[in-house]
């Protein structure tokens, strides 16, 4: 079964305080689910299209494990606290076999 990846681009952090407190809430749910970090925060070149100042990738261990943890009351529960303090597209790509 291949491996599924959460990638978080396009942020644009409004309100720190939110985004240390969703983050504290969504690395336990996060997993919960089996996913982890593999890149967060660290620097990011924007090659082509839109410019990114914050990218997130998280590894999951299938594409359904990541869109449950989304859905995941614990998750929700966290991604509730960015309350708009954070613009971001977010979106789960499976990996290949």
């Amino acid at each position: 079964m291949p491996k599924a990846y959460w990638v978080g681009a396009h942020m644009t952090i409004k309100d720190p305080e939110k985004m240390k407190a969703y983050a504290e809430a969504a690395g336990p749910a996060i997993a919960a689910h089996g996913g982890r970090f593999l890149a967060r925060g660290g620097r990011v070149a924007s090659l082509e299209g839109f410019e990114q100042t914050r990218a997130v990738v998280t590894e999951f261990p299938s594409f359904e494990a990541a869109v449950e943890c989304y859905n995941s009351d614990a998750y929700q529960a966290a991604h509730a606290k960015l309350d708009g303090g954070v613009d971001r597209d977010i979106f789960v790509v499976e990996g290949l076999e």
